[in-house]
């Protein structure tokens, strides 16, 4: 059976702890920014467990904000485009890489800006490489344009900015096109479409894309700040642009959506519930093309942020230093602007809508987030074991104790030993059980995946951590196999480390004169401290985790702000430090 990954026991009622910050952040927010409301979400395990409102709907009736306040959400109505798309597709009325012109007619006399340039897909409409340019404000106030004014502006043709294909660039025009695909392959409006087929079935009754169907009572009107007044945005009727940012809802129905999309991970064996399948979902989920890799520091002491990001179908999907994997989308129109954050492999999604042109929300967004891992309850998803994996680290922990010849060859492929020969594993494995003695005990197996993993066993004389990865052959084998073992520190080597863990609390010349071996340049070894100091915070000795014990070991150092490895070498003859290195640490992607 292919593992599963779960949540292991999560104490989720840490994560409620950070609900009084982030109800007080969006209130300072909504004070500050300023902005008349603001209505916000978290959900968690498939509930809705937090939903309020700050401010009010309208400054007139000063009615106030809460989680059935209907807000338009401008471009998060992106996926839905999407998932109405991966609906028709699953279908098999269409496929992703089709010509546009397939569906849409106006294009196919699409003038293209280089002869070399292939026909536009639909997949690159959908991950915005169809080469269009981003065309913020002008498509966000053609929302209202009729189907016939669409198609006139396709058949007068479209400047490019870049060659289909070859770049990310946000185009709205590129999902209004989107939207008369779905109209022309399912043979209904897209908006009929959508609402039949995504939101009826998802309970969203408060969502729609006519605002002439929201009970005024209810309805979040736009608003921008003008020489101190508030000026209402009345929101643009529906039309031809829907599919780029049409709709208005609510927290309580969004919550039902993000819970949709949420459901889709992990990958597993139970019945399909949802609107679309759920590796279509996930396929919506995946960065299919880049969009940028950056960093940043609120302040130069604190470690820097590093994200990946990349865009999918109607969705922003990447990688950073602080919340790991994560999916997003936000809004801003004329009197809007929203954003949610999905943070799938923990279960937790946010969403914070407001009722001011182009707000700043989605930073509000990621502050509720951090404020959330902050409280220890953001644990991501672990991979169980295999009993591939768990079959092989019992023949690894034996073959370490009693060799056999024979025994490897049954667990290993016939290319394991072209990396290594026979003999010299044999001679390797005999050769640490000489030197470690037996094993005390062994930590339970951590799985990469399926076929990928380590171990570490403890044995008399220090530890040593097994690192296995298996064959896509049936059954799995072992492929690879490395031992990085790491004897106790001697008396001489244990001091050496704990000198140099104290000069990077603090140098000291004279210490530093006694401790480092005369060819060490000691200006560039405190430069180094330093850094570590400044990266780091403050240091605490870890395990050994590799070396001899006797002249050279490399550690873990834990900082308050991260961990690193550090190698310490001994010079043979005088015992002093002749060499000091830092590494980062193979479970971590990001250094501070």
């Amino acid at each position: 059976m292919f593992p599963i990954a779960t949540l292991n026991n999560p104490d989720r009622s840490k994560l409620r702890a950070a609900f009084p910050q982030i109800e007080a952040l969006f209130r300072t927010f909504a004070e500050q920014h300023p902005i008349p409301g603001v209505a916000y979400g978290i959900v968690i395990d498939g509930e809705l467990v937090l939903a309020g409102g700050t401010g009010v709907q309208n400054v007139t009736s000063q009615t106030p904000v809460n989680a059935d306040s209907v807000f338009r959400i401008a471009s998060m109505t992106k996926s839905f485009t999407a998932m109405a798309l991966m609906q028709l597709r699953d279908e098999g009325k269409f496929n992703l890489d089709d010509a546009v012109e397939k569906h849409v007619p106006e294009l196919a006399a699409l003038p293209y800006p280089t002869r070399d340039s292939a026909k536009i897909t639909v997949r690159q409409l959908l991950t915005m490489s169809a080469g269009f340019p981003q065309d913020d404000p002008w498509a966000d106030r053609q929302l209202a344009a009729s189907e016939s004014d669409l198609s006139a502006w396709m058949a007068k043709g479209i400047t490019f900015s870049n060659p289909p294909g070859v770049k990310y660039e946000y185009s709205n025009f590129g999902y209004a096109i989107l939207g008369r695909i779905v109209t022309n392959v399912a043979g209904v409006l897209y908006q009929d479409y959508v609402t039949e087929n995504i939101l009826k079935p998802l309970g969203m009754t408060s969502t729609t894309f006519d605002v002439s169907k929201v009970d005024p009572q209810r309805l979040a009107m736009g608003y921008r700040r003008q020489d101190g007044e508030w000026i209402e945005e009345p929101p643009l009727p529906d039309g031809a642009f829907a599919s780029i940012g049409g709709l208005f809802t609510t927290i309580n129905d969004f919550a039902r959506y993000m819970n949709t999309l949420l459901a889709a991970f992990p990958p597993r064996d139970e019945a399909e519930s949802g609107p679309l399948k759920r590796s279509s979902l996930r396929e919506m989920m995946q960065g299919h093309r880049q969009r940028m890799v950056s960093s940043s520091r609120a302040t130069p002491d604190v470690p820097a942020w590093y994200m990946s990001d990349g865009y999918g179908y109607g969705l922003a999907c990447g990688v950073d230093s602080l919340l790991g994997y994560s999916v997003s989308h936000g809004g801003g129109l004329p009197g809007y602007g929203t954003f949610y954050r999905l943070l799938p492999e923990a279960n937790v999604g946010i969403v914070a809508l407001g009722n001011v042109t182009y707000s700043s929300i989605s930073l509000r967004v990621q502050d509720a987030c951090v404020m959330l891992q902050q409280t220890g309850g953001l644990v991501q998803r672990v991979v169980p074991p295999s009993d591939a994996l768990l079959d092989i680290q019992k023949g690894v922990n034996e073959l370490y104790e009693t060799w056999s010849d024979e025994g490897v060859k049954a667990l290993s492929t016939e290319s394991f030993f072209l990396d290594m020969a026979l003999e010299r594993r044999r001679k390797q494995v005999q050769d640490l059980r000489a030197s470690y003695g037996k094993v005390l005990s062994s930590t339970a197996f951590e799985a990469e995946n399926n076929l990928r993993g380590r171990w570490w066993m403890q044995c008399e004389n220090g530890r040593i951590e097994a690192y296995i990865t298996l064959s896509p052959t049936v059954p799995p084998k072992m492929q690879t196999l490395q031992l990085i073992a790491a004897k106790l520190l001697s008396a001489g080597l244990q001091a050496a480390v704990d000198r140099v863990v104290s000069l990077i609390g603090g140098w000291d010349e004279a210490q530093a004169g006694d401790a480092f071996a005369p060819t060490v340049d000691r200006a560039a070894v405190q430069r180094q401290l330093a850094a570590v100091g400044v990266q780091y915070g403050s240091i605490t000795l870890g395990e050994a985790l590799e070396g001899d014990g006797g002249t050279q070991t490399r550690v873990r150092l834990v900082g308050t702000q991260g961990i690193t490895d550090m190698k310490v070498v001994l010079d043979a003859e005088s015992g002093k430090i002749s060499a000091v290195t830092f590494s980062r640490p193979r479970e971590t992607m990001f250094v501070p």
